[in-house]
């Protein structure tokens, strides 16, 4: 009888793949508290359910490091302030780091004033944004974030074929006290750009109209992006000669549009193109806008978002015995089963994070 084939996925405990990935980048030149951050936010997205923005990113994120792309032990640059906004440079800090710094700034002066922008640039990739909304909320805030990443261009404009949008995704979150936050959270294009690198590495496919190539033709295959990847862990989405699409035809577009001017021109940190010859330092942009609720609508907040929270969710399902949720449900569910059984990751990410581990000298979790 032939042996039974390899399971596709392994499932590593949450606590020792936090572990494992703060000693990659502990080995890697980062300071014990960074490198245990960047492990907490990267299992943070797996948890979520958001694997295209978790410990998938480990091997970029340590070749960014080498080569200099990206900086350990940064912190924000105040550029410009008042007491209800600042401009704030990333000076190409781990985004795990600048991220939570730049939404404390705004948690302060939002409190202190009612309202904040904060705008960021030089940020390294500041991973799933719905982690930093989470944190406003938390802090009884409702927040709102526009991201694009300079000279980072991935994504064709409504009507075009060639790249100049980055995945540019939205936030936008409220709390709910008592109850997890509401968490909106979505790349402005058809799929995030992780999306398809877990396709590329035997994950789930994406839509067969996420990508398209330079005749026009839409697909589903990741190489649009990568180019041809056999025999390489590390995907590099400058070799593909295609682009990922936005979502919503013109509407995806125009919002994929603002979030550069927001995040890109507003901040100074620049738009996504165009793209200078020679090597590239991409880094994210982020324009955040934190509101405290009872300088709004006051105590009477909370209770309206619950009664019609409430009352959307009371619609007939479409599917009997299925439920419509709200924004950071599905993420909450995830969060709950994963905590309790673990995280799956795909074999060929779970080969490509080992293979960097060993390069630096760390040994993988036993088990």
């Amino acid at each position: 009888m032939p042996p039974a084939p390899a399971p596709e996925t392994v499932t590593v405990p949450v606590a020792a793949l936090r572990d494992f990935v703060a000693a990659i980048f502990a080995a890697a030149g980062c300071a014990s508290d960074e490198a245990q951050r960047i492990g907490r936010y990267l299992v943070s997205a797996n948890l979520a359910g958001h694997d295209s923005h978790g410990v998938i990113r480990v091997p970029r994120y340590i070749i960014w490091l080498q080569d200099g792309a990206v900086r350990a032990g940064q912190s924000l640059t105040v550029l410009r302030e008042t007491t209800s906004h600042a401009v704030v440079d990333g000076n190409f800090g781990f985004g795990q780091t600048i991220g939570p710094l730049a939404v404390d700034l705004g948690i302060e002066k939002a409190k202190a004033s009612g309202l904040a922008v904060i705008a960021l640039s030089h940020a390294g990739h500041l991973g799933r944004i719905g982690d930093w909304g989470e944190r406003a909320a938390e802090a009884g805030l409702v927040s709102l974030h526009f991201v694009n990443v300079a000279g980072g261009e991935l994504v064709a404009p409504w009507g075009g074929v060639e790249r100049r949008f980055s995945t540019n995704p939205v936030c936008i979150t409220a709390p709910r006290p008592g109850h997890e936050p509401l968490v909106l959270d979505f790349a402005t294009s058809r799929v995030a750009e992780g999306k398809v690198l877990v396709a590329s590495q035997g994950g789930k496919k994406v839509p067969a109209d996420a990508l398209i190539g330079p005749d026009g033709t839409v697909s589903d295959d990741p190489r649009l992006l990568y180019g041809e990847i056999a025999g390489s862990h590390v995907r590099d989405a400058t070799k593909g000669a295609g682009a990922l699409r936005t979502f919503g035809e013109h509407k995806g577009s125009g919002l994929a549009f603002m979030c550069e001017i927001l995040a890109g021109c507003l901040t100074g940190g620049g738009p996504s193109g165009p793209v200078a010859p020679g090597p590239r330092r991409i880094a994210n942009g982020m324009f955040s806008l934190y509101v405290d609720p009872g300088n709004f609508a006051g105590a009477g907040f909370a209770a309206s978002v619950e009664d019609y929270a409430a009352y959307v969710k009371s619609s007939r399902p479409a599917i009997p015995g299925a439920e419509v949720l709200l924004p950071g449900e599905p993420e909450s569910r995830t969060r709950a089963d994963r905590l309790a059984h673990g995280i799956p990751l795909q074999r060929e990410t779970w080969a490509a994070i080992t293979a960097t581990a060993r390069q630096l000298g760390v040994s993988p979790p036993a088990g």
